[in-house]
């Protein structure tokens, strides 16, 4: 009976492990800006149609922020832009404590360009890989949008 309920277990324990590591989950942005979110907050959804960003406010008519889109990368917006960001900070989002998350949002990276507004990218894994996608932008010329 004790050799039955352990192989019972050990199945049933690997059968987790083995489910948890097939899930990917994609980055959602609300979870950075919701306490910034209002009424002139959008959901988009990225390029290749894998997740949804956010977009807060309007860009300026002609600017270049106004030509991003949520789903690039960070080399990317960085040529369109022509220019490095002005400032820049990483935190952990709430993904860092999920047990067996293996996708590229367990950091996220704020990045503030002056006179246009910031922008929120994946930070990588819990090991630092992978990560680079913009989830969020935030038009605001004030730079207010930037909470270090």
């Amino acid at each position: 009976m004790r050799l039955h309920t352990r192989l019972a277990f050990t199945v049933l324990f690997s059968s987790l492990v083995l489910s948890a590591c097939g899930t990917r989950q994609a980055p959602v942005a609300s979870e950075a800006s919701a306490a910034r979110s209002g009424p002139d907050t959008q959901t988009a959804t990225s390029r290749d149609g894998s997740y949804q960003g956010e977009i807060t406010g309007a860009a300026r008519p002609g600017s270049r922020f106004a030509q991003l889109r949520i789903g690039m990368d960070m080399q990317e917006t960085q040529a369109l832009l022509g220019r490095a960001p002005d400032r820049l900070h990483t935190y952990e989002s709430g993904k860092r404590w999920i047990p067996f998350y293996f996708g590229n949002d367990a950091r996220r990276m704020q990045v503030l360009y002056r006179g246009e507004g910031c922008l929120i990218f994946t930070g990588g894994n819990v090991w630092g890989g992978a990560g680079g996608d913009l989830i969020g932008i935030h038009h605001d010329a004030s730079g207010a949008c930037y909470q270090p």
